[in-house]
């Protein structure tokens, strides 16, 4: 009799619908996922990370490398390298199958339950907001060309129209969550695959292999703009702090290598060759305007299927950025639904993106925004990445989940001193270095040169190893 009781058990669990599935809106917000309902591959992240790749904005950036004054081949240099930190990503990814919880609880272990409620609400939700608001101007223009293909006059409230049902259809994907970002992705990746193919036969068809500008840089000033161009392509992938989000569904068993090397696969891949592409094109047509420039090249069919593509694209890698900027607003202390905050993140989203097309000028937006945004999110992403290091990624996700002051990581009065100090002192000093929206001292005695990305990122993390270790080992 006793024997029966497991088996009646097994068939009833396996009759029952899993939790997390496409066709229903996402129950989990900031609170921990039990092992039951742990599930998936890491492969999966593959095309999590390259459909969200494959997008408008890594066209302007690629073309504005060889605008600001590089030639081809060093634009195609700085993209690689700046690329390269998705592997940093990847790391951060794999901390959410090992508490079972996102990004914006994890960090927790990091700043404490109080510091963390200002960690998300700056580095976390701002970030994630202000990215929404780039890649939703970036989807716009876009659609506004494909609007005026048929025939409608682009004006003023057609602008606002289009922004809002492109808002609109990537927070649909962020409202239902997880499940829906799992299903849609890998579909999504192979039909902008096959999109941007025609986009490169085009492209290489026209493109200058030895494009070098009129007056190229030399010195001080070279150095200045590769590290500018590294510091624009790096922000994508240093916004990502967040990457525990979408993998901590994964079971507690799933390899991190794996996770990490999927993640910065899917990731890099898509990046290196979108950018690139915009590089290329700068060098046979005039990308300060690129969804124009790119249909002198294009065949005249595929216009709008590649206008199309650009939208896609960014709703994309918008509706995993509204995903965890509501997730960070509920990690703020906001007692709501996620559905909720994801909405009223959208809403300040479209807000900035409106700003953005009809008051300011898109492409010095974009440059202002991405290299200001690394000074904080660089030093936030070396800070994380130390953490899962030191602590070998052990990381109790129950205990992450208790804000009470008795929590073990309350720490001192709510805040992990060790992980305050070091991101401040970390922003501090890259603000020193920044050269774009201001000149800091230390980019002004260095001719121009901005070097606050690695130099904040450097003084976070040495500044949290040693200040972080005994923080470490008690929660541990």
């Amino acid at each position: 009799m006793a024997s029966t009781i497991p088996d009646h058990g097994a068939t009833r669990a396996e009759v029952t619908p899993p939790v997390d599935r496409p066709g229903r809106i996402e129950a989990h917000g900031i609170d921990h996922i039990p092992d039951s309902e742990r599930h998936g591959h890491p492969r999966e992240l593959f095309s999590v990370w390259a459909a969200a790749n494959v997008n408008y904005l890594s066209l302007v950036i690629g073309g504005a490398l060889v605008l600001m004054g590089l030639s081809l081949w060093q634009a195609v240099g700085v993209i690689v390298v700046g690329n390269l930190f998705w592997v940093l990503t990847g790391l951060l990814a794999t901390s959410g199958p090992a508490a079972g919880a996102p990004s914006e609880v994890i960090t927790r272990a990091l700043y404490g339950v109080i510091g963390n409620r200002v960690n998300n609400a700056i580095g976390g939700w701002l970030v994630s907001v202000c990215y929404f608001a780039l890649n939703l101007a970036a989807a716009a223009t876009a659609a506004f060309a494909l609007v005026e293909k048929a025939g409608i006059t682009v004006n003023v409230p057609v602008e606002v129209a289009v922004i809002v049902v492109i808002a609109a259809l990537t927070l649909a994907i962020s409202v239902y969550g997880h499940a829906l970002i799992i299903k849609l992705y890998l579909p999504i990746t192979l039909a902008l695959t096959g999109a941007f193919t025609v986009v490169a036969l085009a492209v290489f068809r026209h493109a200058d292999f030895s494009y070098t500008p009129a007056e190229p840089a030399h010195g001080a000033g070279l150095w200045a703009l590769l590290v500018a161009g590294t510091t624009m392509i790096a922000s994508g992938p240093l916004s990502y702090t967040t990457s525990a989000d979408f993998s901590r569904y994964l079971p507690r068993t799933a390899s991190r290598k794996a996770i990490i090397g999927w993640t910065a696969l899917g990731a890099f891949v898509p990046s290196v060759i979108v950018c690139s592409l915009g590089a290329f094109a700068a060098t046979a047509v005039d990308m300060t305007d690129p969804q124009t420039a790119l249909q002198e090249i294009l065949p005249g069919w595929f216009t709008p299927v590649f206008l199309l593509a650009l939208v896609l694209g960014t709703i994309s890698i918008n509706a995993l950025t509204a995903y965890s900027a509501g997730l960070a607003l509920q990690a703020v202390g906001l007692r709501v639904r996620r559905t909720v905050s994801v909405l009223f993140d959208g809403t300040v989203a479209v807000a900035l993106t409106l700003y953005g097309l009809l008051v300011s000028n898109f492409l010095d937006t974009v440059s202002n925004a991405l290299q200001v945004i690394v000074v904080l999110s660089g030093p936030l992403m070396a800070v994380y990445a130390t953490d899962i290091l030191l602590r070998r990624n052990r990381y109790d996700g129950r205990a992450l989940s208790d804000e009470t002051p008795g929590s073990a990581f309350w720490f001192t009065r709510g805040v992990n001193r060790a992980g305050a100090l070091s991101l401040i002192t970390g922003v501090a000093v890259a603000s020193l270095c920044v050269n774009t929206l201001y000149t800091g001292p230390v980019a002004s005695a260095l001719g121009g040169v901005d070097l606050s990305l690695p130099v904040g990122m450097a003084v976070a993390s040495g500044l949290y190893v040693l200040l972080g270790r005994r923080a470490v080992a008690a929660t541990s």
